[in-house]
């Protein structure tokens, strides 16, 4: 006569509550999208650009993997008709985000990223690329918004040349930003000499620091704008509008925030993305404030160095140029062995940033320039994923 087993009710329970918990994290993982392929990634091939004949739109595809403001991507390209060795850069004014830049100042520093990364791209496919800025004129500022729609800031006119290498051409296709903690490594007088190299304009400068009285300065400005900027429910508005949740919002979009931005990587983005997803509270309003002022706490209490770049004026053209300069700081960075993240809250101009705005220009560019970014700058203590990119074809004004 056999023996029948009898499970003990705590077994029952525990394998009840193990398949429970099976069936909600492949629900999470279902509802991120986490099947759903990432064609949102695909313009980080480095074989991405040669899908297009057109020269112009390959260099184009380069330029798109620049870094830009809130991962708006807001540039628009108009080929040349008569000339099919020309076109021009716009900049795309139904991508300005107003609350946080009112007067599109990151909005042309981002236009500058692109033009550098499209000149380095052409190096090594084989074209010289000279670039004149506002080659129509300047924006009417008064009617901002309407100008950028008809006036370019760039054309940018190519001849065929011999292919070259460029040393910064590979770190075109690694992620631009990296939010996480930096190894506490200073930086060596060698690596810093070859940052500040890379300037070669009177009317701009580049700046580092790692003392320990500046490291405290500048984190301290970090911190309190980040506050600032958590408090300030318009802002914070503007940011979660563009936040997307899960894979399908992603492909749908491909700019903006998501949670691999902010460091979550792995198995947990998916579970992540999951949990925003079926609770977005959980990202957004008090949670979201919380969580920024927490990562960056973490960013400032994990920073060696620091760096700015700064121009003797606040002109468009010079916005722009700072722009080019920062895609070359960028790119000889990650060739040191070195990331970087933007810190730009305290240099934005919205009422509520006036004061630390007005502070950090008097301790850092009193001569009357003007800070057109702020940087940390260290050695990594892990790497983050590619952000999401456009279709190169979304940018064409189609006439």
């Amino acid at each position: 006569m056999s023996k029948r087993t009898v499970k003990k009710p705590m077994t029952i329970i525990l394998s009840s509550i193990g398949v429970v918990f099976i069936i909600a994290l492949a629900s999470l993982l279902v509802i991120s999208g986490i099947f759903e392929p990432a064609k949102y990634l695909e313009p980080w091939q480095k074989t991405y650009s040669q899908k297009f004949a057109d020269p112009r739109i390959q260099l184009a595809a380069h330029g798109l993997l620049a870094a830009n403001g809130h991962n708006m991507q807001p540039w628009k390209i108009r080929l040349d008709k008569d000339d099919p060795m020309a076109f021009y850069l716009y900049a795309d004014s139904d991508r300005l985000t107003d609350e946080v830049d009112p007067f599109a100042r990151q909005m042309m520093i981002t236009q500058g990223t692109f033009l550098e990364y499209v000149k380095i791209a052409g190096d090594v496919l084989g074209y010289k690329t000279a670039v004149e800025l506002f080659p129509n004129g300047g924006y009417d500022e008064q009617k901002l918004q309407a100008s950028m729609k008809t006036k370019s800031v760039a054309k940018i006119r190519l001849s065929k040349d011999k292919p070259q290498n460029n040393p910064l051409y590979d770190s075109l296709f690694l992620p631009d930003t990296n939010r996480v903690a930096y190894q506490s490594n200073k930086l060596t007088s060698e690596q810093i000499g070859q940052l500040e190299a890379i300037n070669t304009d009177v009317n701009i400068s580049i700046k580092i620091f790692q003392d320990k009285e500046n490291i405290e300065k500048l984190g301290s400005y970090a911190m309190k704008s980040a506050v600032i900027e958590a408090g300030v429910s318009r802002v914070m508005q503007e940011t979660d509008t563009i936040f997307r949740a899960n894979e399908y919002q992603k492909t749908k979009y491909r700019y903006g925030f998501s949670v691999e931005g902010q460091g979550t990587s792995g198995i947990m983005q998916p579970i992540i993305q999951g949990l925003v997803t079926v609770f977005p509270s959980l990202n957004s309003g008090k949670a979201a404030a919380d969580l920024f002022i927490q990562s960056t706490r973490t960013s400032v209490d994990n920073t060696p160095a620091y760096a700015m770049i700064i121009t003797n004026d606040n002109s468009r053209s010079s916005q722009v140029k700072s722009g080019m300069l920062y895609s070359r700081l960028i790119l000889t960075a990650h060739r040191l062995g070195l990331v970087m993240q933007p810190l730009s809250q305290v240099l934005e101009e919205y009422p509520e940033m006036k004061e630390p705005y007005t502070s950090i220009h008097r301790d850092y560019a009193s001569d009357g320039g003007t800070i057109q970014m702020l940087v940390r700058l260290g050695k990594p203590t892990k790497e983050v994923p590619q952000s999401m990119r456009r279709d190169v074809m979304d940018l064409l004004i189609r006439e």
